[in-house]
């Protein structure tokens, strides 16, 4: 049995609880004190004898203190049957030790039916164990309680959280932080039932976690930071994460190190990083890899993460198969990927899966596609929809996106918008859509902003005057996805500003577009450009359209050259022209080539 409680409840006299000096002061006093003490006991003061007695016994000299208690105890003084219980235990003479604490705790002393409690709890005599502590929690003693409460929830009896309650209220800071950790589980339990009691037992928790942090609790410090951390109270959670780090707690000194890399310092967050690596947390081992990996430095890096992996940790397994896959070393990717997916981690699976995919084995990569689902990873169920609609089993590939869609997945919920808007679901397709758009998807954000312009009714001609119409939802959607780089939406933005009579606006998104890529901003560039006058820039543009296959940008390159009587050259375009279409155009094409050939042979 370790020494119980603090000097003050411990020999029960509060005359060693004195105001704090310096060393040497204290020293001088504690001489003094004792000096004082032992002339009085050998005067037969029996109150000096107890208390000289558990001065030696706390100062570790038990042959000079048992005389003293032995001597203050046959005199009936109840500390000195208490203390001379401590000093025997200490000796190794447990049944002895009893037999002084039961004298004492009848006579009274709260601390001698806490020790004898114990002891008879060390001994597998609970119904003993639970009398003796009763009595000395309901004396109001704070180890009492907290010993009682601890008997009766290892029992499982409903009446443990009153007497956890009592110890905290008292000031016994394991007892805090385990009725805050209790806390804890309730209002996550009655989150998870749909009460509005959570925030109050979230409260409670927190004040008894600042009560047992405040008295050196190091996982209430780290408890109490990671609420303040959530709570954007940043500063304050610092301040108690290196509180909890400097008595020895490695995961404080973990997420003191995120904190400070968060905040720009990378040099400090790697000074904490090693400090708790060293102490085993292979959170901060992982944390060390990634930022040895950043730098370049792989050699290190991968002893980081083979150290996370030693300390239990699967993230060291998977990051050395990041690291790996980086370095081309595809045959030791696979083999650390599959060490991680085996001990169950799921983001593994999937990059696994992904891993042979691309090496073609599409049988061995489904599995562990359908694991790494299972087990909650997003990307893995996304994935497997790519895989079914590979297959042309689209039935179950939507059912995968959906499922990915469901947890906030874009793409997938870009994917389920389509298959909507396929199947003639108007109102489910929009909602996936402003799912996927909100997520940052330019695809989604033009799919929208069709469906929505579809819905749109005309509007009346502007007349001369009349203020400049706000955007509507579409356009601010077209816009986005525009600014994000979409073609199609860079060219539906063009012509919207063309409509408006906003010729400089609708080039500058023209010309965005045709300078990516597309054929129908170049070929309306061109269009645009020959409206004001500027024909041989327009036939340039509609080269560049045309040769990317745009029939009516070849057509119009056929009219341009056969005005300037290039025959031969507007047949070329013309006979292009036809190939390429549409019918209307093809048509045209055949009609102008065919005048343009017997022009030449006239």
């Amino acid at each position: 049995m370790d020494v119980m409680g603090d000097k003050a409840t411990l020999f029960e006299t509060g005359r060693f609880v004195q105001p704090s000096q310096g060393d040497a002061g204290e020293a001088a006093d504690e001489a003094a004190e004792e000096l004082r003490q032992r002339l009085a006991a050998e005067a037969g003061d029996v109150e000096a004898m107890s208390v000289l007695g558990a001065l030696l016994l706390r100062r570790g000299d038990l042959d000079g203190a048992e005389p003293h208690l032995r001597a203050a105890t046959t005199a009936g003084d109840r500390a000195a049957a208490n203390n001379l219980g401590v000093l025997l235990h200490q000796r190794g003479y447990a049944e002895e030790a009893a037999g002084w604490w039961r004298i004492a705790a009848v006579a009274g002393s709260a601390a001698a039916a806490h020790a004898l409690g114990r002891h008879h709890r060390e001994r597998g005599d609970e119904p003993a164990a639970e009398y003796w502590l009763r009595q000395s929690a309901e004396q109001g003693h704070a180890l009492g309680a907290y010993a009682l409460a601890d008997l009766l929830e290892h029992r499982g009896d409903a009446g443990a959280d009153d007497w956890m309650r009592a110890a905290a209220e008292r000031g016994h800071r394991e007892a805090a932080y385990r009725l805050a950790r209790a806390l804890d589980r309730r209002a996550a339990a009655e989150g998870e039932d749909g009460a509005d009691n959570g925030v109050a037992l979230l409260e409670e928790a927190e004040r008894f976690y600042r009560q047992a942090a405040a008295r050196g609790h190091r996982r209430a410090a780290l408890q109490l930071g990671a609420i303040l951390e959530k709570r954007g109270e940043l500063k304050e959670a610092g301040r108690w994460y290196l509180t909890s780090a400097k008595d020895g707690e490695a995961r404080a000194a973990c997420a003191l190190g995120f904190l400070l890399r968060d905040a720009g310092d990378t040099e400090s967050a790697a000074v904490w990083w090693l400090r708790a690596a060293q102490d085993g947390d292979g959170n901060a081992a992982n944390a060390l890899g990634a930022l040895h990996a950043e730098r370049g430095e792989t050699q290190t890096a991968e002893r980081w993460y083979r150290a996370a992996m030693d300390a239990g940790d699967d993230n060291g397994a998977y990051n050395l198969g990041l690291l790996c896959a980086e370095q081309g070393r595809t045959a030791q990717a696979e083999q650390w990927y599959r060490r991680a997916a085996y001990a169950g981690h799921r983001e593994a699976a999937n990059a696994l899966a992904v891993l042979l995919l691309q090496g073609g084995d599409t049988a061995g990569a489904e599995p562990w596609f359908s694991k790494a689902a299972e087990a909650g990873s997003v990307d893995a169920a996304f994935n497997l929809g790519i895989l079914f609609a590979g297959r042309g089993e689209e039935r179950i590939a939507l059912r995968w996106y959906e499922r990915a869609a469901a947890a906030g997945h874009t793409e997938a919920a870009l994917q389920v918008g389509i298959a909507r808007l396929r199947e003639g679901d108007e109102a489910a397709a929009e909602r996936h859509l402003r799912c996927a758009a909100g997520g940052g998807s330019a695809e989604a954000a033009y799919r929208l902003a069709t469906v929505l312009d579809a819905r749109r009714p005309p509007e009346p001609a502007h007349e001369l005057g009349e203020p400049v119409h706000e955007k509507s939802e579409c356009e601010e959607w077209y816009d986005r996805a525009a600014s994000q780089g979409h073609r199609r939406a860079q060219v539906r933005v063009g012509m919207m500003a063309a409509a408006r009579g906003d010729v400089v606006e609708a080039a500058r998104w023209y010309r965005r577009a045709a300078e990516a890529g597309s054929r129908n901003g170049a070929f309306n560039l061109g269009l645009l450009l020959a409206r004001e006058g500027s024909e041989p820039e327009a036939a340039v543009w509609w080269t560049r359209a045309a040769d990317a296959g745009h029939g009516r940008a070849a057509l119009r390159l056929a009219l341009v050259y056969a005005r300037r009587g290039e025959l031969a050259e507007g047949q070329r375009w013309a006979d292009r022209a036809v190939t390429l279409g549409p019918d209307e155009v093809s048509q045209r094409a055949a009609r102008l080539r065919d005048a343009l050939r017997e022009e030449l042979s006239a």
